[in-house]
C-alpha cells in the first residue's frame, strides 16, 4: 500500500516515519484492498502539552476512511488512529458483505422467477 506522510510546520525524522509505516501497514491485516493512505502530522501552536496531531485517511474500495486524534506524542496519536481506523475498516467490511448478500439473494430470487 502507498502511503503518504506529510508534516506541517515541523520536519520529521525517519524514525517517526518508519513507525508510522510499520503501523499502517499492519492495516492490511483488516482490509486487503486499501488503495493508499496519507498521514498528515501537525503541530498546533498552544500551551497544551497534547499539541501534536495525527490524522489518517485511507482510500478503500466503496469510500474513504479517516481518523484524527490529538495526544502528547506522534506515536500516541497515530496509534489511537489506526485502533479507531481497525473498528472502521470492520464496519466498512461488514457494510459491504451484507450488501453483497443481499444482491446475491435478489439475483437468486430473479433467477427461480424467470423460470
Amino acid at each position: 500500500m502507498k502511503i503518504t506522510v506529510q508534516s506541517i510546520h515541523f520536519n520529521a525524522d525517519h524514525k517517526l516515519l518508519d513507525f508510522i509505516q510499520k503501523k499502517v501497514d499492519k492495516l492490511e491485516q483488516f482490509h486487503d484492498s486499501i488503495i493508499s493512505g496519507e498521514v498528515y502530522l501537525k503541530l498546533e501552536n498552544v500551551e497544551d502539552e497534547a499539541n501534536k496531531i495525527s490524522e489518517i485517511k485511507l482510500s478503500v474500495p466503496g469510500g474513504v476512511l479517516f481518523a484524527k486524534e490529538q495526544c502528547k506524542s506522534f506515536e500516541e496519536a497515530t496509534d489511537l488512529s489506526i485502533e479507531s481506523l481497525k473498528k472502521q475498516i470492520t464496519k466498512h467490511k461488514d457494510k459491504t458483505r451484507a450488501k453483497l448478500s443481499e444482491h446475491k439473494a435478489l439475483l437468486n430470487a430473479n433467477e427461480v422467477t424467470d423460470y
